[in-house]
């Protein structure tokens, strides 16, 4: 489980429990060093490129990246005399980011008045992840958000008779399935398209992005929206289910040897952080 989800105790949040006598406080944050090195591009050029840079984990929430300000290119920054207030780390200034004739407002961040415990963000620089032409681990594109050091993904080859219908028709069966294990979700079974019947998928046009699996694509089945979905083209951890079908139990009648399955963690994950929650003109 990603460390942003121990970070709650609330006792409905995950399935495990922390074994400490007294209650824990209503809210805990979490800083570490990322021990990666980590670049943003903006406009074709690099804007930030740093060894040094720091995760934010808050409650279930995705880890936020912020970057010395040293490793940044500061004359890229425009502040517009806007400030919020973050309720860990305090008054936050937000800046536009501009590189020639290109601007995105509202793009980048930084803490000027954290309190004494966190002092070192004001140092600090985040940008907004959607805002971005994109974020770089070395040479490797991370999609969507900064990695959880602490989320995992494996997949494991399944003999199991897995079949999936919908109003009493067969959309697919097999029994050479891939299961996904995710830190924070429950169990998920990858079918290959052999033997999916394709006719009951509707492309959709939504696509969501992921760091651990990648983007991917969705299929509507019998009227259900987001009914089913498939990674082209994942990263290592997740690249055996590469074009692989996944089906939703809640929307589907799933089944693994003949046992109906129902997810009650379900797909969301963490909530949207300030990185990605980027709206124009703020």
């Amino acid at each position: 489980m990603p460390l942003p989800w121990l970070l709650t105790p609330e006792p409905d949040v995950f399935r495990g429990k922390f074994l400490v006598p007294d209650a824990l406080p209503d809210r805990l944050s979490y800083r570490e060093p990322l021990r990666r090195r980590l670049r943003v591009r903006f406009a074709g050029e690099w804007i930030a490129d740093s060894e040094d840079v720091v995760l934010l984990h808050t409650p279930v929430r995705f880890p936020v990246a912020y970057f010395p300000a040293s490793d940044v290119r500061l004359e890229v920054l425009e502040f517009r005399q806007r400030t919020t207030l973050h309720p860990d780390l305090g008054k936050t200034a937000w800046f536009a980011v501009r590189v020639g004739d290109r601007v995105h407002e509202g793009a980048a961040w930084q803490h000027v008045r954290p309190p004494a415990h966190a002092a070192e963000f004001a140092d600090l620089v985040a940008f907004s992840w959607r805002a971005m032409d994109g974020f770089q681990e070395e040479n490797e594109r991370i999609t969507a958000h900064a990695a959880d050091p602490y989320h995992r993904v494996d997949v494991r080859n399944a003999s199991r008779e897995v079949l999936v219908e919908v109003d009493g028709r067969v959309v697919a069966k097999s029994r050479r399935s891939r299961v996904l294990y995710e830190s924070d979700r429950e169990p998920q079974w990858y079918l290959p398209r052999a033997d999916v019947d394709e006719t009951a998928l509707s492309e959709e046009t939504l696509r969501t992005r992921c760091p651990y699996k990648g983007v991917a694509t969705y299929y509507a089945i019998g009227g259900q929206s987001g009914a089913a979905w498939s990674y082209v083209d994942p990263p290592a951890e997740s690249a055996a289910v590469a074009g692989f079908v996944a089906f939703d139990p809640n929307k589907l009648g799933v089944y693994v040897d003949g046992k109906r399955l129902h997810h009650t963690l379900g797909r969301g994950g963490a909530k949207t952080g300030l990185d990605r929650a980027f709206v124009s003109g703020r």
